[in-house]
């Protein structure tokens, strides 16, 4: 490859990168954040299927895509419908769920980092069912069942926790939940792995320590 070619990749690699950068934060900016009441509501159940459903489906995946995430719920963008998107692969369909409800979880249960559109640069520890069964809608009105594992079980647990009013923050430890808080509060961010990092740095700056 010549140099005229390289450097041509290159800035086509920057420019698409910096258009994914730019739909992003347009998406993120249709996101209802932390502080918005609508993300403490209960929201109410679907009753009329049509057109105008499939199409809010349509843009809140849309959007999900756009912002680089795996799951939305409707209460994200303040509308207090039970309606949620998800997208647990990128092998798999994007799914659209009406008024679900969780019909069993396995009594298995994992704990992993999550973070959430609505809470910009915030993670915590949640422990979730690794399994779950959840029942439902499709946007055109059909029952649907969905089996879910791994990841596709956590992210359908955490959509229909928003949908029930519920944050990442009212599962987490509580000091990771102080530590969130203060982030949120501050404009700061949080992870507990950077947390961890940071004291295994400290730790290590201070040396070994010789016993007493």
């Amino acid at each position: 490859m010549s140099d005229d070619g390289a450097v041509r990749d290159e800035t086509e690699r920057e420019q698409l990168e910096a258009e994914l950068i730019e739909r992003r934060e347009a998406a993120l900016a249709r996101v209802v954040k932390f502080g918005d009441p609508v993300l403490k509501s209960r929201a109410s159940p679907v009753v009329d299927f049509g057109p105008e459903l499939r199409e809010e489906a349509d843009r809140m995946i849309a959007i999900m895509r756009d912002a680089l995430g795996v799951g939305l719920a409707a209460t994200q963008l303040g509308v207090l419908r039970r309606l949620l998107v998800f997208q647990a692969g990128s092998d798999s369909a994007p799914t659209g769920l009406v008024n679900p409800t969780i019909e069993w979880l396995s009594e298995e249960a994992v704990v992993a980092e999550e973070g959430c559109l609505s809470l910009p640069r915030v993670a915590t520890d949640v422990e979730r069912p690794l399994h779950a069964r959840v029942g439902g809608f499709d946007v055109d009105g059909q029952p649907l069942r969905i089996e879910a594992s791994g990841l596709e079980a956590r992210v359908l647990q955490h959509e229909i926790d928003h949908l029930d009013g519920v944050l990442i923050l009212d599962r987490a430890p509580r000091d990771q939940r102080r530590a969130a808080l203060r982030a949120l509060r501050e404009g700061g961010s949080y992870a507990p792995a950077t947390e961890e990092s940071e004291a295994a740095a400290a730790e290590e700056h201070r040396g070994p320590r010789s016993d007493p």
